[in-house]
């Protein structure tokens, strides 16, 4: 088995301890992340969750931080309603389109677009990423509750409970119910690359790649008014094989634009 959950400090194991019955995977009590050795991965439980990989040579943690670090960093200096993400989504002056984003992840795109002024729901299948990714939601409506710039863009993140299909999901939904549908499947990791961080390596290995990620354009495109995004690697593919009706491209990734409606102007 690769993961087990440990808590930072003594205070924090109940709470551990019920997150690993959770994701039914063993707890190891309070521990050092390092001093494991019969587990590839830790989640370790503290003030912030973090997936650590064991081991004393081991990278560093992934958590999901939107209050300080890269997230403040984009929202303050990042470009605006200038950035691809937010032309691809269709965001305008005084339009600011509804977005689910079906595949999450660690929340880096949907945390943009609410600090754009996107309401941003988010789905997310994975029992570990979605763990993760709660826990950086809460840690942000509480830093919000004592930041008035960070108080809007909280309200609008909405974490949807987590589903085991996002497809099915899609497929639920009532035709054209969804002003605009955001993709972003994982991709196989470059572990070659040198701009991939080791500690997003192990990441993409425990979690793996979004192999069954062709079947979200058909109910994606379905369910969406306006347009459906999908974000790529810059030579990847097209998802399913079906050309987009406009791309974005940028230095490593590109936007894949499939529209339905047009936006306002």
């Amino acid at each position: 088995m690769e993961l087990a959950v440990i808590a930072a400090e003594d205070r924090f194991c109940v709470d551990a301890e019920a997150l690993a019955s959770e994701l039914h995977v063993p707890f190891l009590g309070s521990i050092a992340a390092k001093a494991v050795d019969n587990f590839a991965f830790v989640l370790e439980l503290g003030s912030a969750l973090q997936l650590c990989e064991t081991g004393r040579k081991a990278p560093g943690p992934v958590l999901v931080d939107f209050v300080a670090g890269a997230a403040a960093h984009r929202r303050k200096f990042g470009g605006g309603k200038g950035q691809q993400i937010a032309k691809a989504v269709g965001v305008r002056s005084g339009f600011y389109p509804k977005v689910l984003d079906a595949t999450a992840g660690l929340g880096r795109d949907a945390f943009v677009l609410a600090s754009l002024g996107c309401e941003v729901r988010l789905l997310e299948r994975n029992p570990v990423v979605y763990a993760l990714l709660a826990d950086g939601v809460r840690r942000l409506h509480e830093a919000a509750a004592m930041d008035r710039e960070l108080a809007p863009i909280a309200g609008r993140m909405i974490l949807e409970d987590r589903v085991d299909s996002a497809e099915v999901w899609l497929a639920a939904q009532p035709e054209e119910s969804l002003p605009v549908v955001f993709l972003d499947p994982m991709f196989p990791s470059r572990e070659k690359s040198a701009k991939v961080k080791k500690e997003m390596v192990a990441f993409h290995h425990l979690v793996g790649s979004d192999e069954d990620a062709n079947g979200l354009l058909a109910p994606a495109r379905a369910a969406c008014y306006y347009r459906t995004v999908v974000k790529r690697p810059r030579l990847a593919p097209y998802l399913a094989d079906e050309k987009p009706n406009l791309s974005l491209e940028g230095k490593s990734g590109r936007f894949d634009i499939y529209t339905r409606h047009g936006v306002p102007g």
